[in-house]
């Protein structure tokens, strides 16, 4: 409790007495891209229910760890901490232990808790990833407060399978256990009574002993928990089933619940997760889908009657919209430029290292689910690595999921990283998602391309053989790969230069936006590219938007352009600004497919005010430019201004 309120000050959660600014801890062990992506349906069931303060304690490894951090930071959820605890230095405490059990070396540090968490923490709950609460965390805090006497430590539920009875199948032989033995997907910890009792050498002891006979555990942390407990029964404080239904094959947690208002805590413990065999494991199933696809902005409440710390960022933000006029025609768009959309990178399992010749290129684009269908031809024309930026929903990020795993193209490339960009607002933060997959670019260099493009044939190896040429980490440039479309949802893809020329002879290809936007790709030159054998530099020209690679330090986009317009001319311009050269790539081509027109193409024509604004953002860009550049950004607005 909060020794410095008064008892009359005290607000209680009114189903237990625990008090509203009581911060409840709670420990997780979380390794990998799947444990990361599967633990926040764990984190918004607790979020949902909450009323006290959180403080989250991670026990990660590099990659949990960098996707966790940016997920927390960029969510903002109020009264809400969290810790990481690098599970790399902890692995010598436990990698003496042989594991059978899928979650490997991870599935044995719940072990070194006491010794991992800080000294002035006193208690934690301890949980799996695969979790789902049904009802306030507070109340399973409250249970700490029936330990009896100064020996119970652990709190934990009864196993609801027969394992550690030994009689599942012939010559089973499980670890010793307490009857049915106790499952450690819910742990309560009384972490400094633990420390007394000198629990490390309590669990290493035993661990040690029972190997010799044993060789190796199947169930890892399980096993030896359940070990020691055989030793020392009165450790145990044994809680009610309903704190950890546990959903696998061969339990009886029917028995647990007569009710679902019974239902605290649901377990998918089973390598087999949602597809395990239950009588209501619909009902199980469509809670776990609740959450799943459940909107985590909605989750940023402000919690009542605890005064929230505001963090350092939050504070920033709010004092910089409340700088903004409410009243101005174009204040969403603004307020857009200053939005922090929660972000989960690498959503699925990314697996590549930059070849060791400093030549390596990434392709970056964005997109939202409309666009989906484009990256099976992507990953069959570009083979290197790919960073992309996705727009989605919650709801939509489990139909990617879905469909991305259902893909034979994308499950057997490791090299593309799909990062995750939560909706929010009503633009479309076309730069933002760009510098979002730009910032997750781990090669030299980046071709910065759109999702609707289909690079050539053999593109990566020869921007990788330019990168040589044209002696690109010595100078600043941006090459140019022409861009062309088609308007022919089924097209002969050209496998050559000569072949390119004789479609848009043809009139089969276009060069791009040829019909509608000439002045975009003009300074290309495309008349000099049809006999280019050599790159050939070209000059900026007012609205000028090539697709370009460049060197991974180069400028980010401005957040300012949303939706349609602009987004990447001042880009481009950026470029230009900063004394990069345009040198377009005689042999490198890509062309546009066709598609529906984007919702924010459609509101640019259709909406004067979206015009108008967009106009507005243009202004101030190029009057940044001025202050930032001085005499030489006078170029952008002449040309502008004879544009």
């Amino acid at each position: 409790w909060d020794q410095n309120l008064l008892p009359s000050e005290r607000k209680f959660n009114s189903s237990f007495l625990l008090p509203l600014m009581d911060t409840i801890h709670v420990a997780i062990v979380c390794a990998g891209y799947n444990a990361s992506r599967d633990v926040v349906t764990l984190v918004k069931s607790v979020l949902f229910h909450r009323r006290n303060p959180l403080h989250f304690h991670f026990i990660t490894d590099a990659i949990a760890q960098q996707i966790l951090s940016s997920l927390f930071h960029t969510w903002m959820v109020p009264a809400v901490r969290v810790d990481f605890y690098d599970a790399d230095e902890l692995k010598s405490e436990v990698s003496w232990i042989p594991n059978k059990h899928y979650s490997g070396i991870y599935g044995l540090m719940k072990l070194v808790l006491t010794k991992t968490l800080p000294s002035d923490l006193h208690r934690v709950i301890v949980l799996d990833t695969d979790i789902t609460f049904a009802t306030d965390i507070a109340e399973l805090w409250a249970v700490f407060h029936k330990f009896k006497g100064s020996q119970q430590v652990l709190g934990l539920v009864e196993n609801q399978s027969d394992w550690y009875l030994g009689n599942l199948w012939k010559n089973h032989r499980p670890w010793p256990a307490l009857g049915r033995g106790f499952n450690t997907g819910v742990i309560l910890l009384l972490l400094d009574r633990l420390r007394k009792l000198r629990w490390e050498q309590m669990w290493r002891l035993t661990a040690e002993r029972e190997l010799m006979s044993m060789l190796s555990t199947s169930l890892a942390d399980q096993d030896i928990f359940n070990a020691v407990i055989k030793q020392n029964p009165f450790l145990v404080h044994q809680l009610p089933c309903f704190w950890n239904v546990q959903l696998s094959d061969h339990t009886r947690s029917e028995k647990c619940y007569k009710d679902v208002s019974d239902l605290k805590v649901i377990h998918w413990n089973s390598p087999k997760k949602l597809r395990v065999k239950n009588k209501h494991v619909e009902f199980f199933r469509n809670l776990y889908l609740t959450f799943l696809e459940y909107d985590g902005n909605l989750l940023r409440r402000e919690l009542f009657g605890c005064p929230s710390e505001a963090d350092h960022n939050s504070e920033n933000l709010q004092k910089t919209l409340s700088e903004l006029d409410e009243d101005d025609p174009c204040y969403e768009f603004r307020r857009e430029r200053f939005t922090v959309h929660r972000t989960h990178l690498y959503f699925l399992h990314y697996e590549y290292e930059p070849s060791s010749d400093n030549t390596d290129v990434t392709l970056v684009a964005q997109l939202s689910m409309d666009r989906l269908q484009m990256l099976e031809a992507i990953c069959k024309h570009w083979e290197g690595p790919v960073s992309l930026a996705l727009y989605l929903s919650d709801a939509e990020a489990q139909q990617f999921l879905r469909y991305a795993q259902g893909s034979e193209v994308l499950m057997s490339r490791g090299n593309v990283g799909y990062h995750i960009v939560y909706k929010e607002g009503q633009f479309y933060p076309v730069n933002l998602l760009r510098n979002v997959a730009m910032r997750q670019v781990n090669t030299p260099y980046m071709f910065l391309s759109d999702i609707d493009f289909l690079p050539m044939y053999g593109l990566y190896e020869y921007l990788r053989k330019s990168v040589v040429q044209l002696d690109m980490s010595n100078t600043k440039k941006a090459l140019v790969v022409p861009a062309f479309e088609t308007l022919r949802y089924r097209l002969s893809y050209p496998k050559s230069k000569a072949e390119l020329l004789s479609q848009l002879d043809m009139g089969t290809l276009f060069t791009f936006r040829y019909h509608v936007w000439t002045k975009g790709h003009a300074p290309t030159n495309f008349a000099k590219w049809r006999t280019a054998t050599t790159p050939y530099r070209v000059q900026w020209e007012a609205d000028f938007e090539p697709y370009v690679m460049v060197r991974r330090d180069s400028p980010e986009y401005d957040r300012r352009f949303v939706g349609f317009g602009w987004n990447k001319v001042a880009h481009i311009m950026e470029l230009d600004a900063q004394e990069y050269e345009f040198v377009v790539l005689p042999n490198a081509y890509m062309i546009h497919m066709p598609h529906a027109p984007s919702f924010d193409i459609t509101k640019f024509r259709s909406n004067k005010q979206y015009r108008v604004c967009l106009k507005t953002l243009k202004e101030e860009f190029q009057q940044n430019m001025s202050r930032r550049y001085g005499f030489a950004a006078l170029k952008y607005m002449t040309a502008e201004n004879n544009s």
